[in-house]
């Protein structure tokens, strides 16, 4: 099933979107233009999710082109970039990259790392600057269309940005160099280790780890939560900024695991994922008059929990669209659940979630989440509901601003949104707008605005798309899809099918 084919049924759940107007030159960002995330005079909060974009220091014009018509389609409150921002094994990177966050850089031999030469050190530190102008250069390139328009945007971080020798911290301060960055600035502790800003007991507002944002984030007025880095909330208001109605949760997932594998949020970032809708209520009342213990939050972040699962179907190995499993799921074949996602939703590869379940899922289920969007799997684009087992903390199903019993948590996977890597074919790689209602804040709309019906046909020949095989690859964690298939690997395919 494709959103092609349901385009009549899905479209009763899209949000409308209309383009910018001429000759105004305020903030394209209604939240930017009152200083802080806040629900409009027409009841609507937007977010655009822009997931995967994955290139190197050239980064491709479909993808500029995409951003910028999808910025003037929705006029989004705020961007969100859910990671693999940056492709971290391109050639540009080849002095620093390293594989795994434990490993050494590609620049640095057994022999030159025990070297106490300072002309090799003089070389791989000149080759981290190269790295860190290359990062600076993707960076700008994916946010002047953002700058331009005066939208705010935030970032976590996925398998790949690492990989080109940064850390996650260092990324994030290079981010912080553009404006509408709303990612907070360390204020403690080890960077990228739960120092900075950490929520810690969250007992109150005083001890909850809040802090003012930048001028140059767009947002001088808008407060934020911070744990490490791409790890921290932002609390929404309501029309009238008197009380929080709803958080912005973005995760670190993490990386790859040394058993294996992809990896898990830290420890540190769970605690936060577990406290903080509470002390989001609790700051929230030195504003408004809100008594509910917590405020309802929706994250964001790159790997998709095991659970996603929930929303396919087992399916034998020839049926139509059948996909198989990945890792832990191998050797089982799967279709999306028609019962329970959305019209127009598709499935194009397998689920590639970590190996572990870290118990985040838990948390979704039992602190006040009602939604989850992921990226990572780029052929992916489907929106659906699992039920949980608890009852939202927001109970006064009288208020507008609150929804009762919540009967399940909406669960999101988007495809890429770049041309640097692989993906569906190029009209379909695609933005996400999630559009959230004052009236029912907790039963958000999205809608995918893909690159063939905003811009066209694109334009370069980098973007490629080649059919995912039904045979798994247990032991890959999902590098070898980043790279065009030779002739080589299609003969021995070919010849493995004998």
């Amino acid at each position: 099933m494709t959103e092609l084919q349901n385009a009549a049924k899905a479209a009763a759940t899209r949000p409308r979107i209309q383009p910018a107007e001429e000759g105004d030159d305020r903030p394209l960002s209604v939240s930017a233009r009152l200083g802080r995330l806040q629900f409009h005079q027409s009841g609507k909060f937007r977010v655009l999710q822009l997931a995967d974009i994955q290139d190197g220091p050239k980064v491709s014009k479909d993808t500029v082109k995409l951003i910028e018509a999808s910025l003037d389609a929705t006029r989004p409150d705020i961007v969100i970039f859910t990671g693999n921002q940056i492709a971290g094994y391109d050639p540009a990177y080849a002095q620093t990259t390293r594989k795994r966050r434990w490993s050494a850089a590609a620049g640095i031999s057994s022999k030159t790392a025990s070297s106490k030469s300072s002309e090799a050190s003089e070389r791989f530190e000149a080759a981290l600057e190269r790295t860190c102008a290359s990062v600076r250069a993707t960076v700008e390139q994916l946010v002047r269309p953002l700058a331009d328009r005066g939208i705010p945007w935030a970032v976590t971080f996925g398998n790949h940005d690492f990989q080109c020798g940064l850390s996650n911290a260092e990324i994030e301060s290079i981010c912080r160099e553009f404006p509408g960055c709303v990612n907070p600035e360390p204020t403690g502790g080890e960077s990228g280790l739960g120092g900075a800003n950490s929520v810690g007991s969250m007992d109150s507002a005083e001890d909850a780890g809040f802090v003012q944002l930048r001028a140059e984030s767009y947002l001088p007025n808008q407060r934020v939560f911070a744990c490490e880095p791409g790890t921290f909330a932002l609390p929404v208001a309501d029309v009238d900024h008197t009380m929080s109605v709803l958080g912005l949760v973005l995760l670190d997932s993490g990386d790859y695991a040394r058993s294996g594998g992809y990896g898990s949020p830290s420890a540190e970032a769970l605690r936060f994922l577990a406290e903080v809708p509470k002390a989001m209520r609790a700051q929230s009342q030195e504003i408004g008059r809100s008594q509910e213990p917590a405020v309802p939050c929706m994250v964001f972040q790159h790997f998709p929990v095991q659970q996603y699962y929930q929303l396919l179907k087992p399916a034998a190995a020839n049926a139509a669209r059948a996909i198989e499993g990945y890792r832990n799921f191998a050797g089982k074949h799967y279709v999306l659940d028609e019962e329970k996602t959305l019209p127009g939703s598709y499935l194009g590869e397998g689920v590639s979630c970590p190996d572990a379940d870290s118990g985040e899922f838990a948390i979704l289920e039992q602190h006040d989440y009602f939604a989850i969007s992921a990226g990572h799997d780029h052929r992916n684009a489907f929106v659906g509901t699992v039920p949980v087992s608890r009852e939202m903390a927001s109970a006064d199903a009288q208020t507008a601003a609150s929804p009762g019993k919540v009967g399940g948590l909406m669960m999101i996977a988007s495809p890429t949104s770049g041309f640097g890597s692989y993906g569906p074919v190029p009209q379909k790689r695609a933005a996400r707008l999630i559009e959230f209602d004052i009236r029912h804040p907790y039963e958000p709309r999205t809608q995918l605005l893909e690159y063939g019906e905003l811009v066209g046909k694109p334009s370069a020949g980098k973007a490629y798309a080649y059919g995912m095989t039904s045979e798994s690859k247990p032991e890959s964690e999902g590098v070898d899809l980043l790279h065009r298939p030779t002739w080589w690997s299609k003969l021995l395919t070919w010849l493995r099918k004998k």
